[in-house]
């Protein structure tokens, strides 16, 4: 029985390791943008200003609208009323038209014409404050890592049914195995031969 029980613990742990094989449980570097992000961002600092540029994937020869979100680099708090003139060090001829939606936010409108990586060159010009700020790494035609996804998940589900069967497979093994033992003990049982005594009574 003991060589039973140790039979199914070796099969129960084999299984359960091909079930988890080719899970990659590493520390690998990650994407730039988060699984599910609905948006792309980029962001840049100087000794006044803190800006992040924030965007939907953009398709180049197609209308473009950014969300541009200013703040003051030692208090972060948000800069109304700011001049924005925007040039690309790529493509001097583009235009951008920006607007103030609230106080540091800023819709920044226009086209780029081909599917490529841009750069922003921010003019700012906020009170009595003025600096200039680049943001690289703008990447029109880019889609959002959601559908990428997709197939790491169903990996994992199915590995994770991989695991149940092996462990119902390794159980029903083990039920197998126990009655089969318990029906050859039956079998193999000694049987007594010998006739009960009789007593006879001579009285």
């Amino acid at each position: 029985m003991k060589q039973l029980l140790i039979l199914l613990l070796g099969l129960l742990l084999s299984s359960t390791a091909r079930a988890h094989g080719g899970e990659d449980h590493g520390d690998g570097p990650k994407a730039g943008t988060a699984a599910g992000a609905t948006s792309f961002s980029v962001a840049a600092l100087s000794e006044k200003f803190e800006v992040l540029l924030r965007y939907e994937p953009l398709e180049g020869g197609k209308p473009a609208d950014l969300r541009l979100f200013l703040s003051d680099y030692a208090t972060n708090a948000p800069i109304k009323g700011a001049k924005l003139t925007l040039t690309n060090p790529e493509d001097a001829k583009l235009k951008w038209a920006v607007t103030e939606q609230e106080p540091g936010v800023y819709l920044v409108e226009g086209q780029f014409p081909v599917n490529k990586t841009y750069s922003f060159t921010a003019n700012i010009v906020a009170g009595e404050q003025a600096d200039l700020v680049l943001l690289e790494g703008i990447k029109v035609g880019e889609k959002l890592p959601v559908a990428a996804m997709a197939p790491v998940a169903a990996t994992s589900l199915f590995s994770s049914w991989k695991t149940i069967l092996a462990l119902a497979g390794a159980f029903v093994l083990g039920i197998v195995l126990t009655a089969l033992l318990m029906r050859r003990r039956r079998t193999t049982a000694p049987v007594s031969t010998s006739s009960p005594a009789v007593y006879e009574n001579h009285a």
